[in-house]
């Protein structure tokens, strides 16, 4: 009986810290929604030393693993109790492909200057938080725009989803065709996909990390997917952590000036759309598009950038992935909390997670060049751009003005792979038709400036690529 009042007590304690009778939730529910969002973005622990332990950056591919975690836990954790909202973070795909490919290999930068980078990038995300210029931007957006955001963000990761099942390819001439339904592993993953949406039809609660489990099992019984290696790996490699720290100043030069631009622009905006989207699909912003308490998961978001850098794993940020665990009921920090341990669960148990969220080689559409697909996570995410896609329905489409520029951005956010450049397709082709409509009152006076600095950041490269 002492032993049930204790969990009664403790259950108490933090159902009034993360308001779960405010929020329609409960203990159960927001452990399985941090459950399956890290399910769905723990591929992230095998991708990013991956990428950025690529031959010739300096990086060893055992301390950015160890990095990654580390920075994901701190700033999901982080983000669960400062500012009590269900998305996890770690370190972001695209902006760890720039510190690779762009600040190491091309400009030929030190792993510790690149990462120095990131951490003056993050530092300047986080002073726009301070002075509350970040919220005050995510404010002006129009709520047709944060919707057409939401939906488009759906279609993003429903696509990414598709691309690591191995279900869309590739192809010189059409760009994309079907993949090889031969494959075991794309096998498996359409079979996950059946499997999930039966479950979420009939309404199961933790229907999507109920599939990625039933997945994973399947896969192994029939060799598709690896069983692992052993149970634990005690070897830490923190050799990545404060390497940046030291090379600050060496970054703060002219010349590196479009690049931080770069990285901020990219950081700033795929946040934006990120929150927006989680929000709107967890209830939670309010009758205006806004997200109350809103600083605090900025400010948070802005550090971690910060975090990432000094820990040597690229620019921590919010993750559209987070959009799983809010399907799944997720409504409080407390499931950033669970992700967060979870990922320091994942340290020791690499062998383990790897079988899960790792991705298994297929041949690719180009003779001598495998893909990578993984097929056990990749169903839940179609399944979630699903769910996301439905927000459509709340665009006015009877008002052109307000239509044309959500449509861009649902649809060139996806095919251009970047949320930032949806993004910004659709703030400048919405200032532009107010303007053409003869309402620029309709515009807050912000969204013409984060429109110029669109507009910049499409046009400068371009220009200056023709100087060159």
């Amino acid at each position: 009986m002492r032993v049930w009042a204790a969990r009664q007590r403790g259950a108490k304690t933090l159902g009034g810290f993360f308001k779960f009778s405010e929020r329609g939730t409960n203990l159960r529910t927001e452990v399985i929604a941090g459950l399956t969002t890290f399910m769905t973005m723990a591929y992230i622990v095998f991708v990013n030393p991956a990428i950025l332990g690529t031959q010739g950056t300096g990086l060893p591919v055992e301390g950015v693993f160890v990095a990654t975690c580390l920075a994901a836990a701190a700033a999901s954790i982080a983000m669960g109790i400062v500012a009590n909202f269900p998305v996890a973070l770690a370190s972001g795909l695209g902006l760890n492909a720039v510190v690779t490919y762009t600040l190491i290999l091309s400009l030929g930068l030190s792993w510790q200057q690149a990462m120095a980078v990131v951490i003056v990038e993050g530092i300047l995300v986080t002073v726009l938080v301070l002075t509350k210029l970040r919220e005050i931007i995510l404010n002006a957006i129009p709520l047709s725009q944060k919707f057409a955001i939401a939906v488009g963000i759906g279609l993003f990761i429903a696509f990414i989803g598709l691309k690591n099942a191995g279900i869309v390819v590739a192809d010189p001439t059409t760009y994309l065709k079907l993949g090889d339904f031969t494959q075991g592993p794309v096998l498996l993953a359409i079979f996950g996909l059946v499997l999930t949406l039966a479950l979420v039809a009939r309404n199961i609660q933790g229907g999507l990390v109920i599939g990625i489990l039933l997945t994973g099992l399947v896969g192994m019984i029939f060799e598709v997917v690896p069983f692992p290696s052993s149970v634990a790996s005690l070897r830490f490699d923190t050799s990545t952590i404060g390497g940046g720290i030291l090379a600050v100043p060496e970054v703060l030069q002219l010349s590196l000036v479009p690049v931080i631009f770069a990285l901020f622009m990219t950081d700033f905006f795929d946040t934006m759309g990120t929150v927006i989207a989680v929000g709107q699909e967890a209830k939670l912003l309010d009758e205006e598009g806004r997200l109350p308490n809103a600083e605090r998961v900025l400010l948070v978001d802005s550090l971690a950038a910060v975090g990432g850098g000094v820990m040597g794993a690229s620019s921590v940020t919010s993750y559209i992935e987070s959009g799983s665990g809010v399907a799944e009921g997720g409504r409080t920090g407390l499931t950033s909390v669970v992700v967060g341990l979870l990922f320091l669960v994942a340290l020791p148990f690499s062998p383990l997670v790897s079988v899960i969220g790792g991705s298994v080689p297929i041949p690719g559409p180009t003779e001598g060049q495998d893909l990578l697909v993984s097929p056990v996570t990749a169903p839940a995410l179609v399944v979630v751009g699903f769910l996301m896609m439905t927000l459509v329905r709340f665009i006015p489409w009877d008002r052109v003005d307000e239509a044309i520029p959500a449509f861009l951005i649902i649809l060139t956010l996806p095919l251009t792979f970047s949320i930032s450049y949806g993004i910004g397709f659709g703030f400048i082709s919405y200032v532009l038709i107010k303007l053409a409509r003869g309402k620029p009152g309709e515009v807050h006076p912000l969204l013409y400036g984060v429109a110029i600095l669109f507009a910049l950041d499409f046009v400068v490269p371009a220009l200056l690529g023709l100087l060159a």
